[in-house]
């Protein structure tokens, strides 16, 4: 009798840096600096973020945070028509698997991504070039909304124009 026995995979999470980085044959991260143009809101984001702040604790818990992450990233998605948001997405590769809170992909069932790791205050970029280089970026705050809103819909159109090159 012949078993398939399935090798157990880890879970993205479980994965410190430094074995991530193992995992994927680099040595480190690179700088990204993304240029892009601050980003006004929209009267209907300024009003829905009045909204959730009136009416929901955005501080203490991670459920609530992401109520502010999914009006920032409704807000800098808005004018890329390719791309849709998919929250909770099951991602499964050769030793890991699991689900990411978002991925960025074109408006189709198969995904590509874009790395972005937040806390809704703060967030970080990340990229992932053909050559197998990660780059990752500084610390962005909400403080500055404006710049933050730009350069996360700089990121959204990097990832339309990704897809323009496809083969």
């Amino acid at each position: 009798m012949s078993q398939n026995r399935r090798v157990k995979k880890r879970k993205f999470s479980e994965y410190k840096l430094q074995e991530a980085l193992q995992q994927l044959g680099l040595s480190d991260l690179l700088p990204w600096d993304i240029q892009a143009e601050a980003l006004s809101p929209s009267d209907f984001f300024h009003e829905h973020l009045y909204r959730l702040k009136r009416h929901f604790d955005l501080d203490s818990y991670e459920e609530s945070k992401k109520l502010l992450i999914d009006a920032l990233c409704d807000e800098a998605i808005n004018r890329c028509d390719r791309l849709k948001i998919w929250k909770g997405a099951q991602l499964e590769g050769d030793v890991a698997a699991g689900y990411v809170d978002y991925l960025i992909a074109e408006r189709k069932r198969y995904l590509d991504m874009m790395g972005i790791v937040t806390n809704g205050e703060d967030w970080k970029f990340y990229k992932l070039i053909p050559d197998g280089a990660v780059y990752e970026t500084a610390v962005y705050s909400i403080g500055d909304l404006n710049l933050l809103l730009g350069r996360l819909h700089s990121v959204f159109q990097m990832c339309e124009q990704n897809l323009d090159r496809k083969v």
